[in-house]
């Protein structure tokens, strides 16, 4: 960790210099996860060593898609401490506020923008640590999408830190995409945090399909009655990669409501964990919540791991949880070549069958042609 010192900070020169010195000075104090700590459980962190890394800055680019007044976008401003995670210390928390590059989307009460935000994150320098993080506040009645893109090349060896932040006030709507097209090389470990008021609803969707090790951690919290959530997420690895998902569908209300679908394969000798928890607290009588992990093993050497949990405080509550793992239907794989379809053909039918309930949720409609062409390209480079 000798790169992402107090000098460091300073030498960056940004607005709120003391705040982020403060930052910097906490994560100093602060030792290295592993994998014994519960959030942690299944990781690759072990293999983590900040040292290879200097701080560095992703090209960002921003698309306002000729948004008028009703949105401002602001970027590379002062950083807003309003992110609080859950854990009394996160070493990633502090180095993002350390050394964030802020990117801040607001939309003006009773105003729904009608083409989304789009930003994109594009790592080109190996053996940089980049911290994006992105505040969404969404007043009373609004409505916006944002999709947020992580790239880099093969080969690319980085290390990407994002925090995202959803704020959505009363009856405001929320659509987030993270799309995760990065090399081969490069480790992600993201934390979003969502915040829903009454009568709001908020999606929050993930596609996975890049990285050498990625990992996103998710807080949705409803703390309005009425208000819902629905996280999404399609996940694919290959070769020696490993995707982690870490969730939190968490009520703080009456009568709200959450819902869950993550959808992940895995091949060759990649590996994928998904844990989730659905947590009602005593305020949240008459919630209902749902969460549902499937996952296809397409390899013999392939491994996935999905440990669903319920906590739950109160009563006349509604939830239920399911997670499966195991290699692609045989039955739907004859039926199709019992129909004279070629093996491999019928095989890509059904991963992309098994996808399309995600992809027929995400936010931004047009990107589903090209991801499935990306999932299609991974299953042609699948090792028998």
């Amino acid at each position: 960790m000798l790169a992402f010192t107090p000098d460091a900070v300073r030498a960056s020169e940004p607005p709120d210099l003391e705040a982020r010195i403060a930052a910097a000075e906490r994560a100093a104090t602060i030792s290295m996860p592993t994998p014994e700590a519960e959030i942690w459980r299944y990781s690759r962190i072990a293999e983590l060593h900040l040292e290879n890394y200097r701080p560095g800055h992703a090209i960002t680019t921003i698309d306002a898609g000729g948004a008028d007044a009703a949105v401002s976008v602001v970027h590379g401003g002062a950083l807003a401490e309003r992110f609080v995670t859950a854990d009394a210390v996160d070493l990633f928390h502090e180095l993002n506020n350390a050394f964030a590059d802020t990117v801040v989307v607001s939309v003006r009460a009773g105003q729904a923008v009608s083409r989304p935000i789009v930003i994109t994150h594009r790592l080109d320098a190996a053996g940089i640590a980049c911290f994006p993080r992105l505040i969404i506040d969404a007043a009373p009645d609004s409505e916006i999408t944002v999709v947020e893109t992580f790239v880099s090349a093969d080969g690319v060896d980085a290390l990407c830190i994002p925090r995202l932040e959803v704020n959505a006030a009363q009856a405001a709507r929320v659509r987030y995409l993270g799309v995760n097209m990065l090399g081969t090389s490069t480790w992600q470990l993201a934390h979003q945090r969502a915040v829903g008021e009454r009568d709001s609803n908020t999606l929050l969707a993930t596609v996975a399909l890049g990285g050498d090790y990625a990992r996103v951690r998710t807080e949705a919290r409803i703390t309005g009655q009425g208000g819902s959530t629905r996280q999404i997420a399609l996940y694919y690895a290959d070769g020696d990669q490993m995707h982690d998902f870490r969730t939190m569908q968490d009520h703080d209300a009456p009568k709200t409501t959450s819902d869950l679908l993550f959808k992940g394969a895995v091949q060759d000798r990649a590996r994928s964990v998904y844990t989730g928890l659905i947590k009602i607290r005593k305020a949240a009588k008459g919630s209902v919540a749902f969460q549902t992990n499937r996952n296809l093993t397409l390899s013999e050497g392939a491994w996935a791991e999905s440990v669903p949990n319920l906590d739950i405080e109160t009563n006349e509550v509604k939830c239920s949880h399911a997670s499966t793992v195991g290699p692609i239907d045989e039955e739907q794989r004859f039926y199709l070549e019992s129909r004279g379809i070629r093996p491999e053909i019928a095989e890509r039918l059904v991963v992309l069958g098994f996808f399309d309930e995600v992809l027929d949720q995400l936010p931004v409609g047009t990107l589903a042609a090209e991801l499935r062409a990306q999932v299609s390209a991974k299953l042609q480079r699948r090792t028998p």
